[in-house]
This record gives C-alpha cells, structure tokens and sequence, in this order.
C-alpha cells in the first residue's frame, strides 16, 4: 500500500473515531450546556423581587408549615473570588461572613441570623444548607450547612478548599443560630449540599467532583463518573453512602426516606432508596435536557429542581461578573398520571418557569410553597430574591 493511501486511511480511522466521539460524548455535553438554545418564557409574569439585602444565596430552605424560608447567603463580590466548586480559588477575596436568614413571605420580615458559639477564625463560606425540624420539637430546628474554609495551609489553587460541614440549632421565629458542631473528614472532599437528620446527629452530603483540583477533575464533564454522597454520623463517622456517580450536586430526602441526587452536568434526576446501614442504592434516573441544580420535595410530593437553560453563560460569565444575565428556568418531577403512563412514560418533568434572567438571573434555588401556590428563586450570585405565584 502506497504512503498516500495509508495516511488516507488514517485520516479516514481518525474522522471516524473523532465523529463517534462527537455524537456519543462532546454533542450531549453541548446540549445540555445550552448551546444554541432559544430561551421559552413560562411562569415569569406574575413574580416579584424582593429583599434586596439577601444576596448571593445559593440555597433556600422552606419550612412548609410557617411558610417562612432560610437562605444560605454570601456577598456577590465574594463569589466571583472564591466558588471552589467551579475552581475560582482566590481565598483572599472570599467572605468570611457569610450568613443564614429567614424571609416571612407574609409579614416580608428579613432576619439575618446572628451566630453563637461558633468561633473558627476561618468563618462561614456558605453553599448547600439543610434545616429540619427536631423529632421531639418542632420548633426546633438543626441547620446543616456546607462551609468552603479555606486552606490552613498551601495555595488553595494547588491544594483546593478544605470544606466542612457546620451544624446548628435555631427555633422557629428566632434570630440566632446556635453552634452544635463541625464536621470534617478527608471523605467530605468537595461538598455541594447537605440533608440531614431530624435529631442533629446525622447527614448526607454530596461531593460534586472526584478531586478538588487538577486534570482528572476536569475529565468529568465528558462523562467521568467520580462524584459521591458520604454519610456522616456524629459518633460513628463518615463513611461513601454511594460511589462513582456523575456530576453530583443537589440533594434532597422524602417523608418517606426516599433520596434524590441530581447530575448537573448531565442534567439528570437520580431517584435513590436508603439501605439498612444509611447506603443509598439507585433505583431510577430521570433526564432532561439541561443542567441541572438545587432541589426540593414540596408538600404534594412533587421534586422541584433549579435548571441552567444556557449553563455556560452561568458559568463563563455570569458567575465572574453577576451583573450579566444569565437565564433560569425550574422543573417539576412528578409520577405521570396521564395517557403516557400507559406507553411507559414513568414520570412527568414539567418546565413550570422559564426566564431569560430579567425577572431570575443565574437561580440556582427554585423552591415551591404549595399550599400557598409560591415559587421562591434565587442564586448563588443573585442579587435578589424573586417570588412568582404560578
């Protein structure tokens, strides 16, 4: 066989393996990413912002009964400086303030929730956050909430942050959180979100990458599944509840004790049964076509989730100037009842709000009040609370 032919036939090798790896890895990646995708509002002509002093609040918390929610809060200046799960690893311009608070939809009562007994010199660096209501009090309330500290020792960009999970008390109404304890272990490596138990004692938290920092990190987005849920106890430690998932981000527990854990980049919804000894087991996956966040159960059953119809303006420019737009939609998850169920359609994904991030810029929080038919949305970078009636 002549040069010519052979170099031919590489080329022709090589087109075929670069288009194979095209459509089977790089085209859903784009997709899900947002590229290309025309913005379809829904759900945005009846909402309202409102408390504009709570900025920068990655997740909310709706405690059903009251009807109040908790935020788990930053300054916009601090994420553009430290977001250590998008590897934005300057610890010099992070807050060491950040802060949990309460709005009161009906009174429109903001209350920043002031610390006791918590007194790390490394402060709050807030992101994923649970509130539960105690077993034997329901007025009492235990905050789990994810702490990006800072390194004690090395640059943060080699070494990454050194996370924590933080654990406190408050009562329904008041204006202090209480310090129960600190949680750290080399299995809580980089934590997104938190659930916890309703007696203080336990947790699980996902990690949203393999590695803190570093090239096999970044293999991830192209399908590498090296993210985790790690089961803490106060007493027995922590131990993986779950390995090898992808892109692992928000988290959420049923009454019933059923799990949910979102693929973000996948932009999938993980459905999850909790074994005898706190493991978690998948049980069924559900997919969408976008990147995926935080989410919730509301009080019908019914799985709410933060999507990113145009994730890389999230990421690439929203999340390093919020002052540029960057479009939000949430979704309802909910058992299909209708004429699919008979064809095997399982279950229903409803995009119940869209918006080009006028009205919602980068939500990374979509949380649903059912009984009072509100839909509360904020993000990370957000300036603002908005609340829409659907």
């Amino acid at each position: 066989m002549g040069v010519g032919r052979l170099l031919l036939n590489i080329l022709i090798v090589l087109a075929a393996i670069g288009g194979g790896f095209y459509q089977l890895k790089l085209k859903p990646v784009l997709a899900t990413l947002g590229i290309g995708r025309v913005i379809q509002p829904v759900g945005n002509t009846n909402c309202a912002a409102v408390a504009p002093e709570l900025q920068a609040c990655e997740k909310v918390v709706l405690h059903q009964p009251s009807g109040v929610i908790y935020l788990a809060c930053s300054t916009r200046e601090s994420r553009t400086h430290w977001l250590p799960n998008t590897l934005t690893l300057n610890n010099t311009g992070a807050s060491r303030a950040d802060y949990v608070a309460t709005y009161d939809p009906k009174s429109q009562r903001v209350t920043k929730l002031k610390t006791l007994g918590f007194d790390s010199p490394r402060g709050l660096s807030l992101h994923g956050m649970d509130v539960v209501a105690s077993t034997t009090n329901p007025s009492e309330l235990y905050v789990y909430l994810v702490n990006h500290r800072a390194p004690l020792t090395g640059d943060a960009n080699v070494v990454g942050a050194d996370s924590s999970i933080e654990v406190f008390k408050t009562t329904l109404g008041g204006s202090t959180l209480e310090y129960v304890r600190t949680v750290d272990s080399p299995l809580i490596e980089t934590p997104n979100d938190v659930t916890g138990s309703a007696d203080g004692q336990e947790f699980w938290v996902t990690n949203d990458h393999g590695a803190k920092t570093g090239l096999v990190r970044q293999l991830e987005l192209l399908g590498r599944s090296a993210t985790s849920v790690v089961y803490c106890h106060a007493t027995e430690g922590c131990k993986y509840a779950i390995k090898n998932m992808h892109g692992n981000n928000g988290i959420t527990q049923a009454p019933n004790g059923t799990f949910y854990v979102i693929d973000s980049s996948g932009g999938k919804l993980s459905i999850l049964d909790k074994q005898a000894d706190n493991t978690l087991v998948i049980t069924d996956v559900i997919s969408t076509d976008r990147a995926l966040d935080n989410i919730m159960v509301d009080s019908q059953g019914h799985v709410w989730a933060a999507g990113f119809p145009k994730a890389l303006v999230l990421i690439q420019e929203h999340f390093k100037n919020p002052d540029i737009l960057s479009p939000s939609n949430a979704f309802r998850f909910s058992i299909n009842t209708g004429p699919g169920a008979f064809y095997g359609e399982k279950y229903k994904v409803d995009r119940v709000f869209e918006d080009d991030g006028t009205i919602a810029s980068g939500t990374t929080s979509a949380v649903y009040d059912a009984d009072r038919n509100l839909l509360f949305l904020h993000g990370i970078a957000a300036d603002k609370l908005v609340i829409c009636k659907l």
